[in-house]
């Protein structure tokens, strides 16, 4: 493809860390995660972080712990739209989805729909930030705290997004960045992702109980990895009799060694790859805002633009498929808004959920809408390409 949704970030530095893992004769979970761990936590400012081997078992354990620690039952509002392991862990883990639809400019949940879904079994809001754009976490939190809903955060397509919701730490007047704003939230390191560690994921606790618990869930639910100064299990101190001690119903989602060392030298470049994200999208915007017939994502916070979004409208409604004919003749890779209206995915069959009459935006983006990848290199010629088509079908419409 000319134009594909991602490209490779990787240099030697990323084979160099791979190749001293080989060295060291270590390859499962070790202390290079273990200082991935560390170093993405100061990077957040956020206290506890826990890595995974994919941001989708992030939300799993995330989930997990919520119903095996706290013992929560009931719905949990969701968008319409997201990606299937958003709404898989909390079928897995007797949840019930709450369908709420979202908002066609940000492609996030319409915050004016969330309090009219609340029934007396909502527990949380599982919010997602898509595409990275950040949610309106100024009134979902407001909403959160009045209704004492617990706030969960799937950022696995934001990681570096800010949010619009600012906390005071001493003199300093702080903006959070998404995936630290809620109780816990989940981020994906996959290879078209933000960062790229082969595979892997992390999840953000700002609570230490959160934090031990999901440690324990993410290795066979042993208490091998909790600190001695844990409120889950009092360990013997006997390594032999402590290695295999089970006190959590727990999975095997560690991750790799290499995804460790791999996120270390990843993070150092972090900032600089989303600036280049956004430097593509400034261009991206002020080119597309030109077309009167699409729809582009308006920015919440400040996004880390993980793709470029586009919902054809008026001569263009209806004609999706000629586009992207189109597109894929000039080598442009395109795929749908994540999974469009999930109601829509035949794996619905197996939910119990909770829905509503209509869902107009998510209908509408499903049948209209695709995104086109951003990565770190510059793309102006690859949009102007995809611009020119766009507006040249435009006109014999």
């Amino acid at each position: 493809m000319k134009y594909s949704l991602s490209s490779d970030t990787w240099n030697k530095e990323e084979i160099q860390a791979i190749q001293d893992v080989i060295n060291d004769g270590r390859y499962t979970m070790g202390p290079r995660v273990a200082q991935f761990e560390k170093e993405f936590a100061e990077h957040f400012d956020v206290p506890y972080t826990v890595m995974v081997n994919s941001g989708s078992t992030a939300n799993l354990l995330i989930w997990s712990s919520l119903v095996n620690k706290d013992m929560l039952h009931g719905n949990v509002i969701v968008p319409a739209v997201s990606w299937s392991t958003t709404y898989f862990p909390l079928l897995q883990n007797r949840f019930t989805p709450n369908f709420v639809d979202v908002d066609l400019d940000t492609l996030n949940l319409d915050v004016s729909k969330i309090e009219e879904a609340i029934t007396p079994e909502t527990v949380a809001v599982f919010a997602v930030n898509l595409l990275g754009n950040s949610c309106d976490y100024a009134k979902i939190k407001k909403i959160c705290d009045k209704h004492k809903l617990i706030l969960i955060e799937d950022n696995c397509e934001s990681l570096g997004a800010v949010s619009n919701v600012t906390v005071a730490d001493g003199d300093r007047i702080l903006t959070k960045k998404c995936g630290t704003v809620g109780r816990m939230g989940s981020f994906s390191f996959f290879f078209s992702h933000h960062m790229q560690t082969m595979e892997g994921g992390m999840i953000v606790c700002h609570d230490k109980d959160d934090y031990d618990y999901i440690r324990s869930l993410r290795a066979h639910g042993w208490c091998r990895d909790l600190p001695d100064d844990n409120n889950l299990y009092n360990k013997t101190g006997d390594p032999f009799k402590d290695s295999f001690t089970f006190v959590t119903p727990g999975y095997s989602v560690r991750p790799l060694e290499m995804s460790g060392a791999i996120g270390s030298v990843q993070l150092k470049k972090c900032d600089k790859f989303i600036e280049e994200r956004r430097n593509n999208a400034k261009y991206f915007v002020e080119k597309f805002s030109k077309l009167d017939n699409v729809i582009i994502q308006k920015e919440i916070g400040k996004s880390s633009w993980f793709g470029f979004s586009v919902i054809l409208k008026d001569k263009l409604s209806g004609k999706r498929d000629k586009v992207i004919k189109k597109l894929t003749e000039l080598g442009v890779e395109t795929r749908p808004i994540i999974a469009g209206n999930f109601m829509k995915q035949p794996v619905i069959e197996y939910f119990t959920y909770i829905g509503r009459a209509d869902y107009p935006n998510a209908d509408y983006l499903h049948d209209n809408g695709f995104f086109m990848g951003n990565d770190v290199t510059n793309l102006k010629e690859n949009i102007d390409m995809v611009f020119n088509a766009l507006q040249k079908i435009g006109g014999e419409e």
